[in-house]
């Protein structure tokens, strides 16, 4: 009867065995292997096929050029950006004070004169350019004023009014801006709308007027929209490297958003004390060593410091794989230079022992299966 058992058992054992050590094989997280695969489908049957990812390993060399590529990324930007500021231009809205000096009469047709306006909305004294751009003047007629300076409108009006008056002598002034807007998002105290006017609104001039970044704005990623196109912006990286960020010039139209660091962070997972999400730093940058470090560093009991790795742009065609030895008394050098971009993934593999108790935590609940089967059996 014992004899039956025993022989029960070595069976199931030996059915288990093939069968977990095959589940042990195909259980994800168990080992990162050089070099990995991921599916890609080819055509219209879905057919995937298997396509190499290459892993490359964190060096100095590779830092050097991940650098460099996020450098021309952002000069490329900043130049298409960048432009001298010109004079501002009249549009509809605008409303112009308007002055004929040695004929006060004139000066009742833009309203009593001091009079301020209460709300943002109430009307100011003055001339208003129509929404064709037409500006109406006694004894000077219609003037198209849009498109023009306030300069090139008081010479068209002098030039007119000498049908009128004897050497005439005018002088045209901006009473309030309404033509032209830009468009401030995101995480800054004050969101909305931003008038331009005739001093041009840069860059650091609008994050300024919006009342400065929020606690929780990512300085690293800020977006410009303008013409339907959108252009990243890392004022971080501009400070660093000695770009003034007043030489981005804002246009009419504009919208500059400013993330939030809550949607920049990386996934730290694997062997760490503590698996999360790690947030950037205050000034949106974020190393990978910052980033184990706010996961509670590397797990000393269960972790392999030398298969640390980095998966990026995990949900495109073409992920890459970094690998980092952290055994390596340089590692921890190249592991505060590496930064981490947005959803990154940071996984930290485990030691053999870790790999070898799965192996039991798969294999024991099919060995108890077969001895229950067995003693069920008898």
């Amino acid at each position: 009867m014992r004899g039956a058992m025993r022989g029960a058992i070595f069976n199931a054992v030996a059915l288990a065995l093939p069968i977990a050590l095959a589940g042990c094989a195909a259980a994800p997280g168990m080992k990162m292997v050089k070099p990995a695969t991921i599916a890609v489908s080819h055509d219209t049957e879905a057919r995937a096929e298997a396509a190499p990812v290459p892993i490359m390993n964190i060096d100095a060399t590779l830092i050097h050029r991940l650098r460099a590529t996020r450098t021309k990324d952002l000069d490329e930007a900043v130049r298409e950006l960048s432009a001298k500021p010109s004079p501002y231009v009249v549009g509809a809205g605008d409303v112009l004070q308007i002055t004929v000096w040695d004929h006060p009469e004139l000066a009742v047709a833009q309203g009593a004169p001091g009079q301020a306006a209460t709300r943002n909305s109430d009307p100011v004294p003055g001339f208003v350019v129509d929404q064709r751009g037409n500006l109406q003047f006694p004894y000077a007629g219609t003037l198209h004023a849009a498109g023009m300076t306030t300069d090139q409108i008081q010479q068209a009006l002098a030039l007119r009014l000498t049908k009128a008056f004897l050497n005439p002598q005018v002088t045209v002034r901006m009473a309030s801006f309404r033509a032209r807007q830009i468009f401030v998002d995101g995480e800054v105290h004050t969101p909305g709308a931003q008038p331009l006017n005739d001093i041009p609104m840069t860059l650091y001039d609008a994050v300024s007027r919006a009342g400065g970044f929020a606690t929780t704005a990512d300085q690293s990623r800020l977006v410009l929209v303008r013409d339907g196109r959108s252009y990243p912006l890392d004022m971080t990286s501009m400070f660093e490297g000695g770009f003034n960020p007043a030489r981005i010039i804002l246009r009419d139209g504009d919208l500059l958003r400013v993330r939030a660091r809550d949607d920049s962070g990386v996934y730290v997972m694997g062997e760490v004390s503590r698996p999360s999400t790690a947030l950037p730093m205050r000034d949106g940058t974020l190393s990978l060593s910052e980033a184990i470090s706010q996961a509670g560093s590397i797990n000393s009991n269960s972790a392999d410091a030398s298969e640390v790795y980095v998966i990026r742009d995990s949900l495109s065609a073409s992920p890459q794989v970094y690998h980092l030895d952290a055994k390596s008394p340089v590692s921890m050098v190249l592991a505060n230079q590496f930064a981490l971009e947005p959803h990154d993934i940071v996984y930290v593999d485990g030691n053999g022992l870790v790999r070898f108790s799965r192996v039991l935590n798969l294999l024991l609940p099919a060995v108890n299966a077969a001895l229950y089967g067995a003693i069920a059996g008898k």
